[in-house]
């Protein structure tokens, strides 16, 4: 049965994420601020969920009506036909974001909107569901804009960007579908050597690699949510599964670099990529961005440095953003560089003419992918 679906992404992603639906064959794609809208069947739910690298959740709408008082909440929410999807033994968490609406507080409107559904079940099987604020077998997302309710199941369970391989992080890290974004936002193909000068944990080379060997995201993971679900169509995921498998590639074309100034760093980057099963594609270093030497050109550098969010660390950051791009001055020729950060003060230090600025957002910060061409 053909159902609609939402992929969420971070902000500046959309176009992104609207590929990698397309490579995938996904039909009635829509971008929209936030996510990207298709529709299909559960397959190509369960296909999304272990293959996009960019998405955070892959929501299931189950009902949309117009709602402007607790009572057609209530009543909205409880006529979805729940017993599809829970039932007494199951637990159940509601989350609420809500703008520009007569119900002001998504508190309310979570608990309102969960009492409609228990009460749906109880009525259905005598019993009810418990609730589970932390590991749900249901996460039901209640969207609340103008007074227009959308209703949606969330079919990911822990966010996307949880692959399982990154146990071990280091200072403000990277999410890996941030991470993964920026590889697709950078022209990067596999086919050319790919260079992050300050990896930390190694988020982004560990990326590339699950890119380059075409390894589905998904396959790191122990689980998602509608594998909980009843009717969950084991046979169909396990064909998935079993197809992904049989397209990873055991070597990659080019060489992937990783380098951070921090031994401790690229020890936690290392663990992780072993984690990730890409441990022997990547070449990781304790190096300073002033030693950067990468291989003859082309290729792409992409990197994240520190964007100053403590106290009394601007003037220590100007001089490495301007050794950053001195460095890209005189030793990266032939290569294109993204340099994605969220202070344009201290980008300004780096002394070159981006070739292109696309906004993007880390957490709730501002940031820039600043492209320079080193020819």
């Amino acid at each position: 049965m053909e159902q609609r679906f939402f992929a969420t992404t971070a902000k500046g992603l959309e176009e992104a994420l609207g590929n990698e639906l397309k490579t995938l064959g996904i039909k009635g794609i829509h971008v929209q601020t936030g996510g990207v809208g298709f529709s299909g069947d559960m397959s190509d739910c369960y296909r999304a969920n272990l293959w996009l690298r960019t998405a955070n959740r892959v929501l299931m709408v189950v009902a949309e009506f117009a709602c402007d008082s607790p009572q057609s909440l209530y009543d909205g929410v409880r006529a979805v036909s729940w017993n599809n999807f829970l039932n007494p033994r199951m637990t159940i968490a509601v989350d609420c974001n809500l703008r520009d609406s007569t119900l002001t507080h998504s508190g309310f409107v979570a608990l309102k909107a969960k009492d409609a559904i228990v009460d749906e079940i109880r009525d259905h099987c005598g019993s009810r569901p418990d609730v589970d604020v932390k590991n749900p077998d249901l996460r039901v997302n209640i969207h609340l804009f103008r007074n227009h309710c959308t209703v949606s199941l969330d079919t990911s369970g822990d966010p996307l960007d949880r692959r399982g391989y990154r146990l071990e992080r280091t200072v403000a890290p990277l999410r890996e579908t941030l991470a993964a974004g920026l590889l697709e936002l950078s022209g990067w193909d596999g086919n050319t050597a790919l260079v992050d000068p300050m990896c930390g944990s190694g988020t982004i080379p560990i990326e590339a690699a699950l890119k380059a060997s075409r390894c589905a995201p998904g396959l790191l993971r122990e689980g998602f949510g509608f594998q909980r679900w009843p009717g969950f169509e084991q046979h169909k995921w396990k064909e998935l599964v079993r197809g992904a498998r049989q397209v990873v590639e055991e070597k990659i074309a080019a060489p992937i670099i990783g380098s951070d100034i921090s031994a401790k760093a690229i020890a936690v980057a290392c663990s992780n990529a072993i984690r990730a099963d890409v441990g022997d594609m990547i070449q990781f270093q304790i190096s300073d961005i002033r030693s950067l030497t990468p291989p003859s050109g082309p290729g792409v550098i992409l990197f994240n440095p520190p964007y100053g969010q403590r106290l009394g660390e601007e003037e220590e950051l100007k001089v490495l953003y301007k050794e950053i791009g001195d460095t890209m001055k005189q030793r990266c020729k032939g290569y294109v560089a993204h340099l994605f950060t969220g202070n344009l003060e201290l980008a300004k230090y780096v002394g070159l003419k981006a070739s292109r600025r696309v906004v993007l957002f880390n957490g709730p910060i501002e940031c820039r992918l600043l492209k320079y061409e080193l020819y």
